[in-house]
């Protein structure tokens, strides 16, 4: 007799597991436990077969019994069930979503959070939506060049160079691990529209990074200590907003902290200037994790925002200098006027800089020579900012 919802229901379980039959090898498996379990028992070319559809009451006696009719219709077409679910699991753990998942997962602990953050937008925004379902293996070099002109179509020429390079990327990670023979992003970047080059806007004439350091001289409170310390350690914005009292040594005039792009330990010596404007701010502020923490809440960093609205507020427009300026002003000037080596200034600012064996710096190397440097530039900004034309 046919199961019925009632019976599935009140099944009690018992010592041993036992069948409660339904129809056509369709049955309810009852364990010991109290789990019910959906089971198909069938015969496929002389071989007895049995398939799990499911646990009772995800699957309910209605879905069982549907997919038990898809299978024998499988078999009515000569198709083993058993076969026909282990190709459909291959091919949902090889589209291109699938792959890029893995490959992500297998990738970020690498990167900042930052940097996983875009790729893991770029992915939902421009690609998933369009490729994620499909077998990777049959993705075409012209399906990818129609996504990548559809990007190009809003204007984000960057966009669409950025996103073929994470395409690429997954594909080699598929041919890697057996899920496709090759790479359909080879060549297409002759096929995209040159990426218009957009430079952050930093001064680089010595009359003018006077003029701008005068301005933010006079901002008063945290959010003016933030931009008067600025131009003097030229770090990322997000490493200075999230600068703690913890990672200070005042005697040993060092700031340690790890890199917001690489993930990697890094050092910058203190100027007398720099680590004068700290000692105005730890009796306001070292009472917080946080040298310089929000308005609203001590519990964490100032807002991404509150530089860059004060240098609005006092006349510094955006085509004049971004926060992130300050790098490119100090690498440009600390080179061509104060005639540093380019391998100081580049491990100052936190990139990767390798010897004559190829082998990357650490960060103790160049260390007294990254000071003087770091004493120089603060000592050149000052006579800047007092020199009055």
């Amino acid at each position: 007799m046919a199961l019925t919802d009632v019976a599935i229901r009140n099944a009690k379980p018992k010592d041993k597991s036992y069948q409660m039959p339904d129809r056509d090898g369709l049955y309810l498996e009852v364990r010991p436990n109290g789990s019910k379990l959906w089971r198909f028992r069938y015969r496929f070319r002389g071989r007895e077969h049995r398939l799990g559809l499911g646990k009772y009451p995800y699957i309910g006696l209605k879905e069982a019994r549907e997919i038990h009719l898809a299978m024998r219709r499988q078999i009515a077409l000569g198709r083993d069930p058993k076969l026909v679910r282990e190709a459909e699991r291959k091919a949902s753990v090889n589209t291109f979503g699938a792959v890029a998942e893995e490959w992500l997962k297998i990738h970020q602990h690498k990167w900042a959070p930052s940097h996983t953050k875009a790729i893991r937008q770029r992915l939902d925004k421009n690609l998933l939506p369009w490729l994620g379902s499909r077998p990777i293996e049959d993705i075409t070099p012209p399906d990818i060049l129609e996504i990548l002109r559809r990007i190009e179509a809003r204007g984000a020429y960057e966009t669409a160079r950025r996103c073929l390079g994470i395409c690429s990327q997954i594909f080699d990670f598929a041919q890697a691990t057996g899920r496709c023979s090759r790479d359909p992003c080879h060549g297409l970047n002759k096929a995209l529209a040159p990426a218009k080059p957009q430079h952050m806007a930093a001064p680089t004439d010595p009359a003018e990074v006077g003029r701008i350091l005068r301005l933010i001289h006079a901002y008063p409170g945290v959010v003016g200590a933030a931009l008067r310390i600025h131009p003097y350690l030229f770090c990322r914005p997000g490493e200075l907003r999230q600068m703690r009292w913890a990672d200070i040594d005042f005697d040993a005039a060092e700031w340690r902290f790890t890199l917001s792009k690489t993930s990697v330990p890094h050092i910058t010596p203190l100027s007398r200037q720099a680590l004068s404007i700290l000692k105005e701010l730890r009796p306001i502020t070292g009472h917080t994790p946080w040298v310089f923490p929000s308005t609203r809440s001590d519990s964490r960093p100032m807002s991404s925002m509150a530089m860059l609205v004060a240098m609005r507020s006092i006349g510094i427009q955006k085509n004049e200098l971004v926060s992130h300026g300050w790098r490119a002003t100090a690498r440009t000037l600390l080179e061509e006027v104060l005639g540093f080596a380019p391998h100081l200034i580049e491990q100052q600012l936190g990139h990767t800089v390798r010897d004559p064996l190829g082998r990357a710096y650490n960060r103790t190397t160049h260390l007294e020579a990254r000071r003087t440097m770091m004493e120089t530039w603060a000592d050149y900004l000052d006579s800047l900012r007092d020199q009055i034309n």
